[in-house]
């Protein structure tokens, strides 16, 4: 596991998107936006648990993950890891709802099934400009 760095951990605590890379079934890539936070030294994002993603991880676990600081974009993060753990229940929604803080100012609402993943980071680069 690659340790984050102070400055890789403040773009995943804050209110920047990500983007999720996983593989397809066929081996093409699978890019989405989506929220991430940190549990310990792992990256969290949520999702359904039938989602397009959800089921890529299911198939093969290695994930890229790209953030860019919203108020200075040409800050950013890159990431590769693997998907080693996989929450549900009231676990996952402690997570989302701290997650879901960051980016709203409030809990995530209820009405959809929701599941949290964690990234073991293998290699991550930065750019600061």
């Amino acid at each position: 596991m690659t340790c984050l760095s102070p400055a890789v951990r403040a773009l995943i605590e804050g209110p920047n998107y990500a983007h999720l890379a996983t593989v397809l079934p066929d081996g093409s890539p699978h890019s989405v936006p989506l929220w991430v936070g940190l549990q310990d030294d792992r990256i969290a994002f949520l999702t359904g648990p039938s989602s397009r993603k959800a089921r890529n991880i299911g198939e093969e676990p290695r994930v890229a993950i790209s953030l860019t600081d919203r108020d200075q974009p040409f800050t950013m993060a890159m990431i590769r890891g693997r998907v080693v753990e996989r929450i549900e229940g009231e676990a996952a929604w402690e997570a989302i709802d701290r997650i879901s803080t960051v980016y709203t100012g409030a809990p995530y609402p209820r009405g959809e099934e929701r599941v949290v993943f964690l990234v073991e980071p293998e290699h991550v680069s930065t750019t600061a400009y």
